[in-house]
Parts: structure tokens; sequence; C-alpha cells
């Protein structure tokens, strides 16, 4: 070490372990150990910095991951949320769709229902659902799955009581007219039951039945167990509205329906023979008073004061659904208003 401001104040010499290589030698002057010095200090406050601030931003990045993770398990749950939403919507629909085909199957047996969901039936109130991010979803859900109880409450009653009617009135279920006369998609409705402009005369008037276009030749069964009460061409000097249904089979249910098949190209029966419900009894024509082939159905149910009176027939056709079958529904639960429909012949309606 030596002493004064422009000399070195510090001599490092490095000996080798080779005798026979030379000793070297280092000075640092008071500047440069200031600047080492310096280094050291600047060198040991980074490391202490680092050992205080490490665990802070490590345990920052494990609790960013772990956000993350918490978000993306939210985002999966509030999926699963939609879809059991989804599944829940459907499944209310059937039981809605349920509902009507049983009321359709009361009407057809004239049976009175008390029960309707959420007046007086089987009311039931959605659970309680804590606060959350999904608590609205969640009560939609619950509100969803109240709903559906209440359906299912009211679907059972239904099956229970048609059961109990079914097993101690079996005569007159397999006389009545449940299924349709057309089979499968080959038919379309092209003219309902009720008020219409005849094709005809243009004109107002009332159409007793419905019309069912189909090929010619399509088979047509008996909606029900019954019995032929007429196969044929009706006679024109006898009636002319009757000739014009053309090719025509009755089916006579019991005391309750009759069933009318109109513009048949050929008729499978013969009057007095007894049918099955599914039994072929005549083919779709264009006979009659038709404008193209289809199949003129109606069904006639025994009124209070004896006479047969159309009823819409697509009622008593438990096995097609239809696209207005709510509307059909409440028109059906009115008092109809019948007027200007052809009555019965009495080789038909006695």
């Amino acid at each position: 070490m030596r002493g004064g401001d422009s000399k070195p104040l510090l001599e490092i010499q490095i000996h080798p372990s080779d005798i026979r290589r030379k000793v070297r030698y280092f000075f640092l002057d008071r500047r440069q150990i200031a600047l080492i010095c310096a280094g050291l200090l600047a060198f040991l406050l980074f490391m202490g910095f680092n050992t205080f601030v490490a665990p802070q931003v490590i345990s920052d990045l494990l609790g960013r991951k772990e956000y993350e993770s918490l978000v993306s398990e939210r985002r999966r749950q509030g999926e699963r949320l939609q879809d059991l939403i989804r599944r829940m919507e459907g499944v209310s629909g059937e039981s809605e769709e349920l509902h009507l085909r049983m009321s359709r199957i009361y009407l057809a047996y004239g049976l009175e229902s008390g029960v309707s969901v959420g007046q007086g039936g089987f009311p039931f109130e959605s659970r309680e659902v804590p606060e959350s991010m999904y608590s609205a979803v969640i009560r939609q859900g619950a509100a969803m799955e109240a709903r559906i109880r209440e359906q299912q409450r009211v679907l059972e009653t239904f099956l229970d009581e048609v059961q109990s009617f079914e097993d101690a009135h079996g005569d007159q279920v397999e006389m009545t007219p449940s299924t349709a006369p057309l089979r499968g998609s080959e038919f379309v409705l092209t003219s309902p039951f009720g008020n219409r402009r005849s094709p005809f005369t243009k004109k107002a008037d009332f159409h007793a039945g419905i019309d069912l276009a189909a090929p010619p030749g399509t088979p047509i069964y008996a909606p029900a167990d019954g019995q032929v009460v007429f196969a044929g061409r009706y006679p024109l000097r006898q009636s002319v509205a009757w000739w014009r249904y053309g090719n025509l089979v009755a089916l006579r249910h019991g005391s309750r329906f009759i069933t009318l098949f109109g513009h048949c190209e050929e008729t499978l029966v013969r009057q007095g023979q007894d049918v099955k419900q599914g039994m072929v009894i005549a083919t779709v024509g264009n006979t009659g008073w038709s404008t193209s082939p289809h199949l003129h159905y109606e069904v006639r149910h025994r009124a209070e004061e004896g006479r047969h009176e159309p009823v819409d027939p697509r009622i008593y056709i438990l096995d097609h659904r239809w696209r207005d079958e709510e509307q059909l529904l409440v028109r059906a639960r009115r008092a109809p208003t019948l007027r200007d429909f052809e009555p019965l012949p009495r080789i038909i309606g006695r």
C-alpha cells in the first residue's frame, strides 16, 4: 500500500505456482478503489432488494395464475348453467305438449278437467337462491324447475283419471274415433272445420268436416271399432247434398259417434259389416263434388236432443300433432255455432 492521491493506494500481486512464470502486479488508485466499492455496494443492495421483493413477486405470479384459473372455471360453470337452462326449457316444452295431448284426450272422452297448472292445481314455489354473479340465471332455472314439477303433477293426475276412465269404460274407449283415417305424412290438411268460402259457389258456407289431400288410392283406415251403416254412392234423387259426397263410407261407433268418409275412389266394406280400428275401409279418390283427390272426413257426435252434430275431427285425431292445437282446444271448449250443416239421412243416422 502506498500513499498520495495520484499514486496507487493498493498493490495486488499474483504469484503463479510455477516459479518459472512471472509475478503479476495490479495497482489500484483511490478512484478505482472507490468504483470497486461502489459496485460491490450496488450488488449487495440489489441482492438485498431481490431477497425482500422476490417472495411478493412469486406470490403475485401465483395469485394471477389462480385468478385466471378461477375466471376460466367460472366461465365453464356459466356455460354449464346455460346448457342446463336450455335442457330444462326443452323438458318444459315437452311437458306442455303432453299437457295439450292429455287435454285433447279429455275432450275426446267427454271428460271435464278441473286441474290446471298454476291455477290452484299443484302450485310449486321456486326455491331460494343465494346471491352470486349467476343468481339471476339460477333463479330462472329454479322457477322453471317449479313449473316443470307442477306440469308433472298435473300430468300424473290426468293419467290417473284417464286410466280409471278407460278401465271402467272399455267399450266406449274402443268406439271413440281417436286415430287419423290416413297414416304417416301422406296427407295435407287443405280445408279445416268451420265456416269457409265454397270452392264451387264462392260463397260462405259451413264445412262440416276436414279435407285431407292425398294421392289417389291411399288407404283410408277406420278410426275406431264400429259398424258400416252405408257404403257406396248416395242416390241423387234422394239427396243432392249427399250425392255430392261421391263414394261414401259411414261408420257408426256405438251410440255416440258416426264418422263419414267422402269422395272415395273405392269402398272396401259393405253395409252391416263390423270393423276394427285400423282396418282399411276405402281409398282416397276424387268422386262427387271434388276439385282434387282428397278425403273429406267428418265426425258427428250425438247431442242431447238425439241428433248427430258435426264436431271438429281434429279434436279426436290423437295420433297426429297439429300446428294450432292450443287454438283448437280453445275453440273446442266454446259452444260451437253450428248452422247450415246437412243433417244425416235416415239410413245413416237412424
